[in-house]
């Protein structure tokens, strides 16, 4: 990564459920076809669930701390200086495999909507949280990853199996009505206005 690019912060996304805090480091269609952005994850913390990025490669590098990861059928720990390539289409599953905050520089190749993504699917833990969850609403999932077919699909099943439960429920819930507090989430999220993105409350914020 550029040395201007390891100090700019374009917004700053907080998950309080996964304990992830990401820091974007590029403007999505500004710097090219590679969003960078730094993860900072809590001792504990891990991504909510095993994925797979049907057109993105990411490249983890490890800055501070130690990370347990899995792609593939491979598992392996990393520590600093150490990188991780996931290609695409590989399932891979991260975790804070240390007692202290794991710091990782991500390349993610190409950008899509990854920005938007993980500011998105930071809002939703945030509802989640607040309203006492253990899980996501099924309707608000269905039209998460609806919105995000290119850049996450769910591990193992079939691409079509999954777009043929989730279409039909995302469907449902926008011509019923359902889809109005999934959309209010997504509103919090402006991509013309990233600099100011992360749509919680300043103690949250960088």
């Amino acid at each position: 990564m550029p040395a201007e690019a390891a100090t700019l912060v374009v917004s700053v996304i907080v998950n309080p459920l996964s304990g992830e805090r990401i820091i974007i480091r590029t403007r999505p269609g500004v710097a090219g076809d590679t969003l960078a952005w730094e993860l900072i994850l809590t001792p504990g913390g891990r991504v909510p669930s095993s994925h797979a990025h049907p057109e993105q490669e990411e490249r983890f590098t490890m800055l501070d701390g130690t990370m347990r990861f899995r792609v593939g059928r491979r598992r392996l720990v990393a520590s600093p200086g150490e990188t991780v390539r996931v290609p695409p289409g590989t399932v891979h599953h991260f975790a804070n495999a240390g007692a202290i905050p794991a710091r990782v520089s991500v390349e993610t190749t190409p950008a899509l909507g990854m920005a938007e993504l993980l500011a998105v699917a930071a809002e939703l833990a945030h509802d989640q949280q607040a309203a006492g969850r253990s899980l996501p609403r099924p309707l608000d999932l269905a039209l998460f990853m609806g919105d995000f077919e290119r850049e996450v699909r769910a591990p193992y099943l079939p691409a079509v199996l999954v777009r043929a439960i989730t279409r039909p429920l995302a469907w449902l819930a926008r011509t019923r009505g359902l889809d109005a507090g999934y959309r209010r989430l997504r509103a919090r999220h402006d991509p013309a206005a990233l600099p100011d993105m992360p749509g919680r409350p300043a103690a949250d914020r960088g």
